[in-house]
């Protein structure tokens, strides 16, 4: 360390002046009054007040600070000040490393704070946000739609026809989405429960079922798992009580009703709902896999149908005559097979008010759109249909041991059933149709 052995007193005009010396790496100038405070320059022009004094027979050296941001008298104050710290015994290296180490801790604390504050008040409908967006890509598409579904806010149009002027009606879980997470407890869920069990218990019973997995899903994730009991909070016996137990649907068409449902049915004055219906019954399928049918999914080559299946992904299906039939009269307006032009996905909702309609007028009131999936398997016992093939057509889990594991049938084979079951239900009936008569071809419209 080089260091001059005059001093002087600091001025304004001495520190403006003292430059540090061509050949050094850096030059000092003391102060007189302030002994321990020196002006170090560098050969860049950089001049900064350095204080230097001895501890514990050892030399330490501290920066002040430059000679643009402190005036001479506030260098020598400071100056001053580490030297008592240093007469006392105290290295101000250490003091200042603490304080800093003691502002970091203070400033992660407050950023912690603001954290903790604004994952607590994060609301069950941010959350249920993520939730959707993490867990879609392992869902399917009704799936997902019921988790949209059940937590709508309402207040729309409904855009059903004949509706006027009628707004669609809030999702069972629409009014838990605004609360905060953490208030999402056991008294609030029950107490939720008992007023969406009086009005639309079937409904609620499925929101409740999404809101107890998206709770446990809660649970798992870090951000989330302090906000809520260890124990679900939807998971209760109360809740359960109040949302009632789902009885055994038990609303099928029996042989003797199927040619009044399909009178009433054919009648209906939209030809896409009429077919969606019709082909509802004929292939036993779920409401929502019929409607989301697209039309890659038709092959009239190999007259197959392929099915968006919940159970295995997809699955495929004979493509009958009656069912080729139908699809042949229908608009091709977009990539739905039952379209819609005044549907905002372009695919046609659920016909629950216009096949309500058509039973009424046939006199089979109570028939559902998943009753027509019930009886379509129970018109089968009529054939003595392998029950394997039904199950495999309508897309049912294979219930024994053969059925999974050794019993592989191609689509041919299930064509031959499938169309010995749709000509039996036509027969009954009583509608005309000619199945070895040439199949009409899918046709574009342009609307």
């Amino acid at each position: 360390m080089e260091k001059e052995v005059s001093r002087v007193k600091l001025t304004s005009g001495r520190i403006n002046d003292f430059a540090c010396p061509i050949g050094k790496h850096q030059a000092f100038l003391w102060d007189t009054i302030s002994p321990t405070l020196a002006l170090r320059a560098t050969p860049t022009g950089r001049k900064t007040y350095v204080f230097e004094s001895r501890l514990n027979g050892a030399t330490i050296r501290i920066t002040i600070g430059t000679q643009k941001d402190w005036l001479i008298e506030q260098a020598r104050q400071k100056a001053q000040g580490l030297k008592m710290m240093v007469d006392n015994g105290t290295d101000p290296r250490e003091v200042e490393r603490e304080r800093q180490a003691t502002a970091i801790e203070k400033k992660a604390t407050a950023a912690a704070n603001v954290e903790t504050a604004k994952v607590a008040a994060i609301t069950v409908g941010e959350v249920w946000a993520n939730y959707i967006e993490e867990r879609k890509p392992f869902w399917g598409d009704l799936h997902l739609r019921d988790h949209i579904d059940k937590t709508k806010a309402g207040g729309l149009p409904s855009g059903r026809r004949g509706g006027g002027k009628q707004l669609t009606k809030p999702g069972p879980l629409a009014p838990l989405m605004p609360l905060a997470l953490k208030d999402l407890d056991q008294a609030t869920i029950e107490a939720w429960a008992v007023i969406e069990g009086k009005t639309r218990a079937s409904s609620a019973r499925l929101a409740w079922r999404l809101l107890t997995v998206f709770l446990t899903w809660c649970a798992e994730q870090p951000q989330y798992a302090s906000l809520l009991p260890t124990k679900n909070p939807a998971k209760t016996k109360k809740a359960r009580e109040a949302l009632g137990k789902a009885g055994a649907k038990s609303d099928v068409l029996q042989r003797e009703q199927l040619a009044v449902w399909f009178a009433a049915v054919q009648q209906i004055q939209n030809p896409v709902i009429a077919a969606c219906l019709q082909m509802m019954l004929l292939t036993g399928g779920r409401p929502g896999e019929v409607l989301g049918l697209r039309w890659e999914d038709i092959n009239t080559q190999w007259k197959g149908i392929s099915i968006r299946d919940k159970v295995e992904g997809t699955r495929e299906i004979p493509a009958t005559p009656y069912m080729l039939h139908l699809l042949s009269a229908l608009p091709r307006r977009n990539e739905w097979v039952f379209s819609s032009p005044t549907s905002g996905t372009g695919c046609l909702t659920e016909p629950n008010t216009p096949h309500t309609r058509a039973c009424r007028a046939a006199g089979l009131e109570g028939l559902t759109l998943h009753g027509l999936r019930r009886s379509f398997k129970s018109l089968t016992e009529w054939l003595e249909v392998p029950v394997g093939v039904v199950a495999q057509i309508q897309g049912h889990k294979p219930s024994a041991t053969a059925e999974k594991h050794y019993t592989v049938r191609p689509l041919e084979l299930l064509r031959v059933h499938h169309e010995k079951i749709e000509a039996w239900i036509l027969e009954q009936a009583k509608v005309t149709f000619d199945a070895k008569a040439a199949v009409g071809a899918l046709r574009v419209v342009n609307v």
